[in-house]
């Protein structure tokens, strides 16, 4: 049997949440808190085996909830269980030592397989949370791939836009063509992960691109 307590700070979602897992034989509800400071109370003394645990929470919100609580007592898992599918939620979460995170549109039967999961001492992530993961490493890694690695002529084109030179003094500087220069301007916006070229100057000049 699964010992779940559910921590959210909507008790109608608790409730809902109840009425579904109670239609689960090996998975049992047995306690459940509105904030994050009653729920790191409750997993003092507890025999709970999973915290199914909201990220946004009043007092004390899910992350840090999940630090105190793992602190205290490591054998207790925690699955996140929130209606953010932001990167900066999820690292945080995981970075505590949580089990898992899905999202509040989960389905019943993704629900439950998470908790069998997690309390047989597996991770979970949920299928949308994986993909914000991987969209982000991704970016991360065409980033990584691109930055950087500037060709002779790029360099020369990102030191003139430092200057101020327009595109056809620049183009007059360099022997080369108007949409040649506004191609490598393109290419240098692509490769800095700049919008515009006031972000261009500033991200090359963090980057030691230019002096």
């Amino acid at each position: 049997m699964i010992k779940v307590l559910i921590a959210d700070d909507h008790q109608m979602f608790i409730d809902g949440l109840k009425s579904m897992l109670e239609e689960i034989d090996d998975v049992e509800v047995i306690g459940e808190a509105t904030n994050g400071k009653e729920i790191v109370e409750m997993c003092k003394d507890t025999q709970a085996d999973v915290v199914i645990m909201d990220v946004s929470m009043p007092e004390m919100d899910g992350i840090e909830a999940t630090r105190e609580i793992l602190k205290k007592n490591s054998s207790i898992k925690v699955l996140g269980l929130s209606m953010h599918n932001d990167r900066n939620f999820i690292s945080g979460l995981l970075k505590t030592g949580a089990s898992g995170y899905i999202l509040k549109n989960t389905g019943k039967d993704e629900l439950v397989a998470a908790l069998h999961m997690i309390e047989s001492g597996e991770n979970y992530i949920g299928k949308e949370v994986r993909n914000t993961l991987l969209d982000t490493f991704m970016k991360k890694e065409r980033r990584f791939q691109v930055d950087d690695k500037l060709s002779q002529r790029e360099s020369e084109v990102l030191e003139s836009i430092t200057l101020g030179l327009t595109t056809q003094e620049i183009a007059k500087k360099l022997f080369i063509s108007k949409n040649t220069v506004e191609t490598h301007r393109k290419n240098l916006l692509y490769k800095l992960g700049a919008k515009n070229t006031a972000e261009l100057i500033t991200k090359a000049y963090k980057k030691g691109l230019i002096q």
